[in-house]
This record gives structure tokens, sequence and C-alpha cells, in this order.
């Protein structure tokens, strides 16, 4: 396994609304996706972009989420954490398929099905006690063009 380019930091949140008000006003963000619903995962997510070394906007995204409903996975974390939080790190991968059996040969517990993320391309999530107290998605590396959502 190789450390691949950290995607995104997802932020749980109870209502984007009022964390893309804050992203924008207070933090100065500038560029910010439309929200949009994952209905599979239970949750509405948008991205918010931030200035990479070279100061375009291809820097780490952060990723606003908020769940759909009481049903939603993320429903529960919010119940715990009323004003939400840092929720999960994304790492991207080459290869996704490759990345999940070589985390499954060395014994970390893998959450579920490999999915399709909100980026569009394949996914999956890492127990955070096998990965340091942290939930962490690792997402196959979008392709040319297809990483930015806006």
């Amino acid at each position: 396994m190789k450390l691949g380019r950290l995607n995104h930091i997802g932020v749980a949140t109870p209502s984007i609304a009022d964390s893309i008000a804050f992203y924008r006003d207070v933090m100065g963000a500038t560029s910010i996706t439309e929200p949009f619903d994952l209905e599979e995962q239970g949750v509405k997510v948008c991205f918010v972009d931030t200035p990479g070394a070279d100061g375009a906007m291809n820097g780490t995204q952060i990723e606003l989420i908020e769940p759909l409903g009481e049903n939603s996975t993320l429903a529960g974390f919010i119940a715990k954490n009323p004003l939400g939080g840092q929720h999960h790190l994304c790492f991207e991968v080459p290869d996704i398929a490759e990345a999940r059996s070589e985390f499954e040969a060395l014994g970390k517990r893998i959450l579920g099905p490999t999915r399709i993320g909100a980026h569009g391309t394949p996914i999956f999530f890492v127990h955070p006690k096998d990965m340091g107290g942290m939930l962490t998605e690792i997402m196959e590396t979008p392709k040319e063009g297809t990483h930015w959502s806006n």
C-alpha cells in the first residue's frame, strides 16, 4: 500500500446551508459546489475547494455532509456531535480493488462494499479502530477532468 493524495476531509454538519455560509463568510471560500443528494448513502453533500500550492483551486477539498434523515448512517454521528465536526479523511489510490485486497490482507476492517462515492469514483471505508482512530475513506483516483465537481 502506498499513501496517495489527500483528496478531501469529510466534515459532518447538521446543516449544509449553515456550513456553506460559514466557509464563505468566515473562512473566505470562493468556490463551493451546489449541494446534491447521495440517496444510496443517505447524505447530502457539497465540496468546498481550497487553493493548492500553485494558487489554483486544486487543493484538498472539504466535503460537507449532512444526513438526509434519521436513518442516515451519519445521523448517529450528528446525535453524538450536534454541532458536527471532522468525520473522515479520504486518500486516493490508483486501483480500488488492489487497495481493498491489501487492506484486507493486513486484517483491516472494511465497512461495507466498495461503492460509488460523491466524486463518481469507487470508494470504501476502513474502520477507525484499524486506522489510528480516524474513519478513513479510500477512493480510486478520479480520471482526468472529473476530480473537481464544479
